[in-house]
């Protein structure tokens, strides 16, 4: 598989390497070691989840406090997905800023969301299914959102306004300067921190 870290650092697009014969295709949609070589450290696998959405539903932006955070992989298996990886960490140079990944059944990539990072996608056709390997269970306590629509992150969405679906807890969520006013983002420090604990942990091993 080939993989490349995007422009938000932390953050990696993995491409698979298809086998199709006459029976259909074959394909390693994760593999353990490549991208913990890839990122410096392993995903500490805690979770798995999946989602179905019809098109137009935008799910995130979406994160975690650090530390542990939550880094995701996620990929598609059905369907397609835009899918948003933002800066939100309060000091990163790239602070506020954003990439994006077309997750889809042809070429099957996969994106790796690292710890302290926003989380958004928008469905591109019906019964997108989404799965998702997450590094820390669900803890509502620490889980917060950001409004994908916040026009300072300025997310180009990949289809009109007027067709996008949000959740009522999506809509109503801060835009990043009021996140970031209520003391609910990351830091930049905080999550190179952690991070370079895990990292440090992963090459003693």
């Amino acid at each position: 598989m080939l993989i490349r870290e995007l422009s938000v650092p932390g953050a990696f697009e993995v491409t698979p390497r298809q086998f199709p014969d006459d029976r259909g295709t074959f394909w390693e949609w994760y593999r353990f070691d490549a991208l913990a070589d890839a990122v410096g450290h392993p995903l500490d696998l805690r979770q798995g989840n999946a989602s179905v959405s019809r098109k137009g539903v935008v799910r995130g932006i979406h994160f975690a406090d650090v530390p542990p955070s939550q880094a995701k992989y996620v990929t598609v298996t059905h369907g397609a997905v835009l899918d948003f990886v933002i800066d939100i960490r309060v000091g990163s140079p790239t602070f506020g800023q954003w990439d994006s990944v077309l997750l889809d059944t042809v070429d099957r990539r996969a994106i790796y969301v690292g710890e302290g990072l926003g989380h958004c996608f928008v469905s591109l056709a019906d019964d997108s299914a989404v799965t998702y390997l997450v590094s820390e269970v669900f803890a509502p306590q620490r889980e917060h959102g950001i409004t994908p629509l916040d026009a300072t992150v300025g997310l180009e969405m990949p289809l009109p306004l007027e067709q996008l679906v949000l959740s009522e807890k999506d809509l109503q969520a801060p835009t990043l300067a009021e996140a970031e006013a209520q003391g609910l983002l990351p830091s930049w420090d905080a999550e190179r921190a952690f991070t370079r604990s895990l990292d440090e942990r992963w090459a003693g091993r």
